[in-house]
């Protein structure tokens, strides 16, 4: 392997995602995170990318302000499909970007996702704050543990 290639969103990135279509009830979105331990499906029209839907998107959409109890939070309802709680407005990576071009997307947009799409714009991955943590586990195992890292004065 390349030394460059593992620091590519591609090297690190989930290859063949969970994927649902935006007709796809909530309630079985819901379900398919659940059982998967997953956090993030990815919403496609045929080939195309057309959406996001998190774990947070599928939280009743008709939550009163007050709820009665917990239950409430979460009860994904009959009626609604990905489609009505997607994000429709995605940030992408390409599996050739850095992987420190998709950290800077995950933090200034504080995002816990990137889909990843190759030339023709096909969903080819994601890469989630859980592969980037991978990735971090993987630069330090290297180092031996000798690796240093300035703490930000923005915290």
């Amino acid at each position: 392997m390349d030394s460059l290639d593992r620091w590519s969103v591609g090297e690190w990135m989930t290859r063949e995602p969970i994927t649902v279509s935006y007709e796809c009830p909530v309630r079985e979105a819901f379900y398919i995170m659940r059982s998967r331990r997953i956090r993030h499906l990815l919403v496609v029209e045929g080939d195309e990318l057309i959406g996001i839907v998190t774990d947070r998107d599928l939280r009743r959409p008709d939550l009163p302000d007050e709820p009665y109890d917990w239950n409430d939070y979460y009860n994904p309802d009959e009626n609604y499909e990905v489609g009505n709680v997607m994000n429709r407005q995605v940030f992408v990576a390409r599996s050739s970007d850095p992987l420190e071009k998709a950290i800077t997307l995950f933090i200034d947009n504080k995002i816990g996702a990137l889909p990843v799409l190759d030339e023709g714009n096909r969903v080819v991955g994601i890469l989630t704050q859980h592969d980037v943590l991978r990735a971090f586990d993987g630069v330090l195992a290297e180092s031996g543990g000798i690796l240093r890292f300035r703490a930000s004065q923005n915290h």
